[in-house]
């Protein structure tokens, strides 16, 4: 019999391509609005738990993740972004140590300040500076105050081939090539950019090995969002693009090399210093070591092996 797995977000960027790349392995219950199940209504939320005894494990993946709406409404604890993150976790918690559940709490990089020298391990502390990433560290301290067998999952930056709910940075950067309308690429952050199918197949030695603790699941390589984009443009063959507006063939500065039209460069702290007091910053370094999961047997792809796949699927 196949192991019953509950989902909050199974519909969404990450947790629906778990359940598509894991159906045959595990029978996954939904838990979401679309269900009927509002994890923002403990009653609701029980009467839930209550008809799946069955089920060993609960996923948590569902979170509010507009980082940018969520720095809108810093400090709303009554806001949709707390309720969420920090509510509805509370909920998912106090219910799955009720009914003797393994969680996996879905986090993020964005717990971090950014501001370590090298890479940040699962024994960071976290100093989140924006509301999105304080809500989440929010949530992690509920998880391990709960005493609950649990395994706080850090995924950062989220790519997949198809998903069109929702475009994340890779599909928003081929989107900028297309339309030629990229916008200015960040030279000096580093960031550690993750192929979804590689965080949904390790979901099989989660929920079947039920391992406890923090763990970095995110892609084997750092890299800027101004080197990404070089390397989606020289995968995808956008190298020779040309504005729409372009001057005549002997002026065309083709996109070859660095020398790129439709890559321009800007350095986080020039963006920083043109922001209005008051607006969000993002973070520098977000480069997240992954060897305790590699330690595990879990593989996960550097960018550039992912985005070979990602171009495969792309095309299909």
């Amino acid at each position: 019999m196949r192991k019953k797995v509950i989902g909050t977000g199974l519909s969404g960027l990450v947790g629906s391509r778990i359940k598509e790349l894991l159906i045959n392995e595990f029978d996954f219950i939904d838990f979401s609005l679309a269900t009927g199940v509002d994890i923002l209504d403990f009653n609701s939320l029980e009467s839930a738990f209550q008809k799946y005894p069955q089920a060993e494990t609960v996923l948590h993946l569902v979170a509010f993740t507009d980082t940018k709406a969520a720095w809108e409404q810093r400090g709303d604890k009554k806001g949709l972004c707390y309720s969420l993150n920090v509510n509805g976790t509370q909920n998912v918690v106090d219910l799955s140590h009720r009914y003797k559940k393994y969680l996996i709490y879905f986090s993020t990089d964005f717990v971090f300040s950014g501001e370590k020298e090298g890479v940040y391990t699962e024994e960071d502390k976290q100093d989140p500076i924006d509301w999105y990433g304080y809500t989440k560290y929010l949530g992690e301290i509920i998880v391990q105050k709960s005493k609950l067998a649990a395994a706080i999952v850090r995924i950062a930056f989220p790519f997949r081939a198809k998903f069109e709910p929702k475009k994340d940075l890779v599909r928003k950067i081929i989107d900028g090539f297309k339309n030629q309308k990229l916008w200015p690429m960040f030279t000096d952050q580093i960031i550690t950019p993750t192929f979804i199918d590689d965080i949904a197949l390790a979901m099989k030695y989660f929920i079947t090995q039920k391992p406890k603790g923090i763990f970095h699941l995110v892609g084997s390589s750092f890299e800027s969002p101004y080197k990404i984009a070089l390397k989606i443009a020289e995968v995808f063959g956008f190298n020779d693009v040309i504005p729409a507006s372009s001057p005549p063939q002997d002026q065309r500065e083709y996109l070859r090399g660095e020398n790129r039209n439709l890559i321009k460069k800007i350095s986080l702290e020039e963006y920083h210093k043109n922001l209005p007091i008051g607006s969000r910053r993002w973070q520098k370094n977000l480069s997240l070591s992954n060897q305790k999961v590699i330690a595990l047997g879990i593989k996960m792809k550097t960018f550039s092996e992912s985005l070979l796949e990602f171009k495969k699927q792309w095309q299909d």
